[in-house]
């Protein structure tokens, strides 16, 4: 097997609390875990969890705050690097191995703030390599999230040349992709090499990834026959319980 599955807590087993879904995510088969925003549970509960389990935390998001992240907010300088500690520390005592950079509301991808993104990001990849920690940057679709800084794989690629920092990567995530840019196969083909994490739901309703308009079993494939060693977290609302509805990953757990 190439890559690894992991679960999205914040997401998957919502009837639980949020430290007992890293067990049920380890005994319906998953190896890894991740989460969207745990700074309301101690770092300690979750990394005893994980330990307990046998179950990695591959990542987290830096905090969202009111406007969904600050990386790309212009004059907040101050307040990214502060959320970058935080998920910094966060991610060190509980062993995670990547952060999501929130890049924030900021009407799209002004001059400005890509400007000001570019510097926040080199200042941050320098943080995360002492840190051993590779950073996420993920484009938002426009439906979901309007005004978010960057909303297509094609843009964040195109500031991932520009950054030329070897540990910030793409998050590829297929909801979102779909909905924006469509063309998923040759689009990952070419965004390949920058790409430091894959992430799964159907669309329209992101709910399971095998409903919908997506060929999932395309996707899966083209990722193991690419040698694709990273982890592809199950991020989605679950149609109605989620053990019921994990037939599509149980082949690749």
């Amino acid at each position: 097997m190439s890559f690894t599955l992991s679960a999205n807590i914040s997401m998957l087993f919502p009837d639980l609390p949020f430290v007992e879904r890293i067990g049920a995510a380890a005994r319906a088969g998953f190896r890894a875990v991740e989460c969207q925003f745990p700074y309301a549970v101690p770092a300690e509960e979750i990394a005893a969890a994980l330990k307990v389990h046998s179950i990695v935390m591959n990542g987290i998001n830096t905090p969202p705050g009111d406007t969904f992240g600050s990386a790309a907010l212009i004059g907040e300088e101050p307040r990214f690097r502060d959320d970058l500690d935080a998920a910094l520390a966060y991610a060190q005592a509980i062993n995670a191995r990547t952060i999501h950079c929130m890049s924030g509301m900021t009407g799209g991808m002004t001059a400005q703030a890509r400007k000001t993104f570019l510097r926040n990001m080199a200042y941050a990849s320098e943080r995360a390599r002492a840190a051993n920690l590779t950073l996420l940057i993920e484009p938002l679709n426009s439906v979901d999230r309007p005004g978010y800084f960057v909303s297509r794989s094609d843009d964040v690629v195109g500031l991932l040349q520009e950054l030329r920092a070897l540990n910030v990567k793409l998050l590829f995530d297929i909801y979102h992709i779909q909905i924006m840019e469509g063309d998923l196969l040759r689009r990952m083909e070419r965004h390949w090499p920058h790409i430091g994490h894959v992430q799964l739901a159907s669309v329209p309703h992101r709910q399971e990834p095998h409903l919908g308009e997506i060929n999932l079993a395309a996707i899966l494939q083209a990722l193991k026959d690419g040698g694709y060693r990273g982890f592809v977290g199950a991020e989605y609302n679950p149609h109605h319980h989620t053990l019921a509805g994990l037939d599509w990953a149980r082949p690749w757990l």
